[in-house]
């Protein structure tokens, strides 16, 4: 089983125990996710199956894009609404054009520090690790880049948003660090991810639906709605059709001639409509190596 399958994420799984329940589901071992959700938030969770995981790469830096609510009045460690507060609870008014002037702040590439309990890694150890045993957690600051940030309401302690991210930038981060400039302390409430790359929540499905098509006798067919076309993959890539000739190289790996479409360094290579079976990178001309074969 190979191909692209979007998981609406619930609050209170990690993306690790998506995985492991996908691989049960469909019983299928080689699984993997393309960007870790913290376990409260919710929505868009590609996952990468049987040999498709080798696709993984090409999303390392995607855009993501999220809807949220921060709460004003008190920080927490874990900078969301499942850690301990780390300052007292203060009565805030909030001002929409105060709070549009302190996301202004945060559009565009800024430097931003990881919150403690996070996945980055001192001398090869997860922060979230060192934090819970309340070791000191000292993450240097780096280089994000927040695209779109837009304060959608303002309501008593909190305010809602959406934000449009590069890969590597934390919204709880964000969430704190605006309570800082604003003295009251803040964190993240709720947030929901949209998107990821070229997927939204109009692709993803909910892992209860996918059991169920899982569990019916013609499985194979109940489940083929539920991925995501192979052309529909990796847009930035044109697509070509080999023939059989041409299909039979790269399935060992051998340089072709395919049909010249663009002058693109990168294509996707399919036999047929449906079977994506490499992608190649241009050697010279309309000669192609496979980069990454697909097919087994």
């Amino acid at each position: 089983m190979n191909g692209v399958l979007i998981i609406n994420k619930p609050s209170g799984l990690t993306s690790h125990d998506v995985v492991n329940r996908a691989r049960r589901i469909l019983q299928q071992h080689s699984i993997g996710h393309l960007g870790t959700l913290d376990p409260m938030a919710t929505g868009v969770l590609p996952l990468v199956i049987g040999n498709f995981t080798r696709l993984a790469q090409f999303y390392v830096s995607s855009e993501k894009t999220y809807e949220g609510s921060i709460r004003f009045g008190f920080s927490t460690d874990t900078y969301d609404a499942e850690g301990d507060p780390t300052s007292p609870l203060q009565a805030v008014t909030l001002q929409r054009e105060q709070l549009e002037s302190i996301a202004a702040r945060f559009r565009g590439v800024i430097t931003q520090t990881p919150p403690p309990f996070s996945a980055k890694k001192i001398k090869g150890v997860p922060a979230y690790k060192l934090a819970r045993k309340q070791r000191e957690v000292v993450l240097q600051p780096v280089q994000v880049e927040i695209k779109e940030f837009e304060i959608r309401l303002v309501e008593a302690e909190r305010a809602t948003f959406r934000a449009r991210v590069a890969s590597g930038t934390y919204m709880r981060s964000v969430a704190h660090d605006m309570g800082q400039l604003l003295g009251c302390g803040a964190h993240l409430e709720s947030l929901r991810r949209t998107a990821v790359a070229e997927f939204s929540l109009d692709d993803a499905h909910t892992l209860d639906d996918v059991a169920a098509a899982a569990g019916k006798d013609d499985a194979g067919v109940a489940l083929e709605p539920f991925f995501i076309h192979p052309r529909k993959l990796l847009p930035q890539f044109p697509s070509v059709t080999a023939d059989a000739e041409a299909t039979a190289r790269i399935r060992t790996g051998r340089p072709v001639n395919l049909p010249e479409l663009s002058r693109a360094r990168q294509v996707k290579v399919f036999a047929g409509q449906r079977d994506l079976i490499a992608i190649a990178t241009r050697v010279a001309g309309t000669l192609f190596h496979p980069k990454i074969v697909l097919c087994s």
